[in-house]
């Protein structure tokens, strides 16, 4: 090996970081930095089961672990689980916009229905779930 060359070592952790990390971002739509830059997150714990939304570190960290999850009509676009209903369901936010519910507690191949066309409408359904629990003590969320 010639003098002036450098030796090729692996990436460490925090290369390894960076790199989960600039993939999350990249399925990250500019709506949820929005709401992430406003809010942080969402704990009602009364409604239903509950509604979270959770924090951001903990949608990375999730990330982290699980990687995105298949969502979108053809199961192929990359979502992000952003929360999750108290009762094992977790909310997924797709590139594309629309945010889905799964139909179990397992992300080993989770099924998915559509919630919300976008995360505006997300929140608005969020928003009438809460208003009607305060108003009757109907539990539900999405």
């Amino acid at each position: 090996m010639p003098s002036n060359s450098t030796p090729r070592r692996p990436a460490g952790k925090s290369a390894s970081r960076c790199s989960r990390h600039s993939r999350a971002a990249s399925r990250i739509r500019s709506d949820l930095v929005t709401f992430y830059d406003s809010v942080g997150d969402v704990t009602w714990e009364e409604v239903g089961n509950g509604c979270f939304v959770a924090p951001a570190a903990d949608v990375l960290l999730r990330f982290q672990q699980y990687g995105a999850v298949d969502a979108g009509a053809d199961q192929r676009d990359g979502g992000l689980i952003v929360g999750s209903d108290g009762g094992g369901l977790s909310y997924v936010a797709s590139p594309g916009g629309a945010v889905y519910r799964t139909r179990t507690a397992s992300l080993d191949e989770p099924e998915l229905d559509q919630v919300a066309g976008d995360l505006r409408q997300f929140f608005e359904l969020l928003k009438q779930s809460l208003a009607r629990f305060v108003a009757n003590g109907e539990p539900g969320c999405l």
